[in-house]
C-alpha cells in the first residue's frame, strides 16, 4: 500500500510540473496569457464565456471551463512526458483507460480510486458493522451455549501444545493485522477529527510498520494452522445433518458431532483456508515480495482491491469465530488456553469426538506433556451406539 502511494505522489508531481508548463505555452505571448489568469481568478458569466471545443488548447480551455485542463492531459497522453518513476513503470506518466467492476472507464489510477472510495470503504465497513451487531443482538438474546461443567472430572486433551501455540501465533498476528488494516482504511474519518492530525499521523505510521512486519507471521503461522488441523475438518456424514438442524443454536440441545462440527469446519475452509490464502498472495504482492509482480501501479491497485476485499470477508467470518470461542461457548476458552476439556463438556458438545475416544479410537491424552488430572479412560467396549 506504501509503495502504491508512493508512486501515485511521484506521478502527480510530475503532472504538476507538465501542467504549470501547459498553462503558459511557449507560443502565446506573455500579454495574451494573462487573461487567461485573469480567467481563472474571476470567471465570466456564462453568457460571456465561449462554449469548449473538443480542439481547444489549455489555455481557451482555461476560459471557457476554468480548472477544466483536459488538453493538457490529452496531449501528454497522446505525445508522452517525462517520469521519474523507477523499473517497470520508468517514462509512464499516465495510466492506461480501464473500468474495474464498480467504476467508470477512466485512467487505472482513478478507477482504484472510485472503487476504494465509492464501495469497499463505504459496504465493507456496513458489512463489519451488521456482522458485529448481529452478534451482540444474538449474544443478548441466546447468551452462552451449552451448561457451565466446572474443572472437575476426567479431562480429554483438546488441544496439543503445538496446536495452541500455532493458533495463538496465527490469532494475535491475524489481531495485529486486523486493527492496523481497519485504522489504515476508516481512520481518516473516525479517528483523525477525534484524535488531531499529528498523533494520528504517529499511530497509522506505527501500524503500518507493524502491518507489514506481522504479515510474514501471519503468512507462516496460517500454513501451520490448515496443516495441522486439515485432517479433523474433512467433511463427514454427521455434518449434514448438523446443519440440516443449524446446529442446536435455536434449540436447547446441541447435535453430535465428531472434533469439529460444521459450523467450525465452514470457519476453517471459508474463513481461514481459502480467504487466508489470498490475503496472504496479495499481501506479498503489494510488499513486492514476489518476483514480477507488483513492479507496476495497476498490479499493486489490483492486490490492493482483492486484499482489501477479502480482507474484510475474512474479518466478518472471524467475528464469530471469536464471539463462538470465547463468550458464545461455555467451556471454549479453557479449551484453547489449557488445552484440556472434561468429559461432561465433551460429551454436550462433540459427543461423536467423545464416543470414540471412550471406544479406544482416539486416544484422551495425545502429547506427551502430563495432564493437570485424571484422563478419560478408554472403555473396554464401545458404547451403544458409537
Amino acid at each position: 500500500m506504501l509503495r502504491l502511494i508512493r508512486s501515485t505522489a511521484l506521478a502527480l508531481a510530475c503532472a504538476a510540473a507538465g501542467q504549470a508548463g501547459a498553462q503558459a505555452p511557449a507560443s502565446v505571448p506573455a500579454a495574451d496569457a494573462a487573461p487567461a489568469v485573469r480567467a481563472v481568478a474571476t470567471p465570466a458569466s456564462s453568457a460571456t464565456q465561449p462554449p469548449p471545443r473538443p480542439d481547444d488548447t489549455n489555455a481557451e480551455r482555461a476560459r471557457s471551463q476554468p480548472g477544466n485542463n483536459a488538453p493538457m492531459w490529452r496531449t501528454v497522453r497522446d505525445v508522452g512526458g517525462s517520469s521519474t518513476l523507477p523499473g517497470a513503470e520508468k517514462g509512464v506518466l499516465i495510466q492506461p483507460f480501464v473500468q474495474y467492476p464498480g467504476s467508470d472507464r477512466t485512467n487505472a489510477g482513478e478507477a482504484w480510486r472510485q472503487v476504494r472510495n465509492q464501495w469497499i470503504l463505504p459496504y465493507g465497513g456496513a458489512l463489519l458493522f451488521i456482522v458485529a451487531l448481529a452478534v451482540a443482538i444474538f449474544y443478548w438474546r441466546k447468551g452462552p451455549l451449552g451448561r457451565e461443567h466446572g474443572d472437575g472430572g476426567r479431562l480429554i486433551e483438546r488441544f496439543t501444545p503445538f496446536e495452541r501455540a500455532a493458533h495463538w501465533a496465527n490469532a494475535g498476528a491475524f489481531v495485529v493485522l486486523a486493527v492496523s488494516g481497519l485504522v489504515m482504511a476508516f481512520g481518516k474519518f473516525l479517528l483523525l477529527p477525534l484524535i488531531g492530525g499529528t498523533l494520528f499521523g504517529w499511530l497509522t505510521y506505527a501500524l503500518k510498520t507493524a502491518h507489514n512486519f506481522v504479515g510474514p507471521l501471519f503468512a507462516v503461522s496460517l500454513l501451520i494452522v490448515l496443516v495441522v488441523f486439515f485432517r479433523d475438518n474433512i467433511a463427514n456424514k454427521a455434518d449434514f445433518v448438523w446443519l440440516s438442524k443449524a446446529g442446536g443454536m435455536l434449540g436447547h440441545q446441541e447435535v453430535p458431532s465428531h472434533r469439529f462440527n460444521a459450523g467450525e469446519k465452514g470457519i476453517y475452509w471459508w474463513g481461514a483456508f481459502f480467504p487466508g490464502l489470498v490475503v496472504v498472495a496479495s499481501g506479498l504482492v503489494l510488499d513486492g515480495l514476489i518476483p514480477g509482480l507488483g513492479d507496476t501501479r495497476g498490479q499493486m491497485q489490483v492486490a490492493h482491491m482483492v486484499h482489501a476485499v477479502v480482507a474484510v470477508a475474512m474479518m466478518c467470518v472471524m467475528i464469530g469465530h471469536i464471539y463462538m470461542g470465547t463468550l458464545g461457548v461455555r467451556g471454549a476458552y479453557r479449551a484453547m488456553k489449557t488445552g484440556y476439556v472434561n468429559e461432561a463438556w465433551a460429551h454436550e458438545h462433540h459427543e461423536l469426538w467423545y464416543d470414540d475416544i471412550r471406544a479406544g479410537k482416539i486416544p484422551a491424552q495425545r502429547s506427551a506433556q502430563p495432564a493437570p488430572g485424571p484422563t478419560a479412560a478408554p472403555l473396554a467396549t464401545p458404547r451403544a451406539g458409537a
